[in-house]
């Protein structure tokens, strides 16, 4: 399996530290999320109903026509390349590994390049992978800039796939409104801005036909109905959604000017998470991690990601940690 952020309790074990004792920034996980309502004792004694409210508070929520509700979007992020015979794929890295090894395992032919190369590549491809914001590097692409893309991929037959796991915080660069249009596939997660991650929940947002397709392919109850309510719940709740998109934007920048005055300017980021780029990046990481604080270390491009803490106990931890590591270096 591929590497991801989290494994908490493989670095409690790791580097001796108890488990409660840790500050996990490595995710890009909301660290606080909504209050929650009670979940009814049938949401886990009946087999989940599709014909619930979820879809319509979804789709009020991101704004589209239609959608499927996912296991969480890795889910579609492993199943969308079993709906295509073996073909020409092209993602735009560095980006979240998942994608490629998706599709690699499906026997598609794969290429991984830059932002800067797509205009020159999209003529020889079937599908285009685009993650937006960029994880790790939080690089935010204008709608406009994706569609003229999607246009190109559609005249074929071809498929422009965008995973918008980190766009809650900023919505309004969302293609949702657009995911109707034939060849356009939006993934949404619910985890990461709503802090539920463990709910196993995300969206696919696409024409209808292929929503049915994948829905067949997925099979029946892919989603646990305590995960549907508080969906429906949390989807719904503009008030709640409004203080946590305030709240993650101002911890956000609060996290920027934090690594910047300790030496570690990000070189991107979003609402989630920012991206430090730096040949030290192993040493950092360890260092850190031997201070109980994870996080997200990439070796290409030598770099780290750190997500936001929860609480001020937490903030001043990571303070002090930087400082150390500073003057360690200096």
């Amino acid at each position: 399996m591929l590497e991801h952020g989290g494994k908490l309790r493989r670095a409690a074990e790791h580097f001796d530290i108890p488990l409660q004792d840790w500050l996990d920034l490595s995710t890009g996980i909301a660290p606080y999320g909504f209050d929650l309502p009670a979940i009814p004792t049938d949401a886990w004694l009946r087999l989940p109903e599709t014909v619930d409210e979820l879809e319509t508070a979804a789709q009020g929520y991101f704004g589209a026509a239609s959608l499927l509700p996912v296991a969480g979007s890795q889910a579609a992020i492993q199943m969308l390349p079993r709906l295509r015979r073996p073909l020409q794929v092209g993602i735009v890295s560095p980006c979240y590994a998942e994608h490629a090894e998706a599709w690699r395992r499906e026997g598609h032919r794969l290429s991984e390049f830059s932002e800067g190369s797509v205009p020159r590549a999209l003529d020889g491809l079937d599908v285009l992978v685009v993650v937006n914001p960029n994880n790790p590097t939080g690089r935010l692409l204008p709608p406009e800039q994706l569609l003229a893309w999607h246009g190109r991929l559609a005249e074929r037959g071809g498929w422009l796939i965008v995973d918008e796991a980190f766009m809650d915080p900023t919505p309004s660069h969302s293609l949702a409104p657009h995911s109707h249009l034939p060849g356009l596939i939006v993934l949404r997660s619910f985890g990461k801005f709503f802090g539920m991650a463990g709910a196993r929940l995300g969206f696919v947002l696409a024409e209808q036909s292929l929503l049915s397709v994948l829905s067949d392919a997925l099979g029946p109850w892919p989603i646990a109905g305590p995960s549907r309510f508080i969906g429906t719940v949390l989807l719904a709740d503009r008030d709640g959604q409004r203080r946590q998109r305030e709240r993650l934007l101002g911890d956000s920048a609060r996290l920027a000017q934090l690594l910047s005055a300790h030496g570690l300017p990000p070189a991107g980021g979003c609402g989630l998470f920012h991206w430090v780029v730096t040949e030290e990046a192993t040493m950092l990481r360890e260092f850190l991690a031997c201070q109980g604080i994870l996080v997200r270390r990439f070796l290409y491009p030598p770099s780290v990601r750190f997500g936001l803490p929860a609480d001020e106990a937490g903030w001043a931890r990571l303070t002090r940690a930087l400082s150390s590591y500073q003057a360690l270096s200096a």
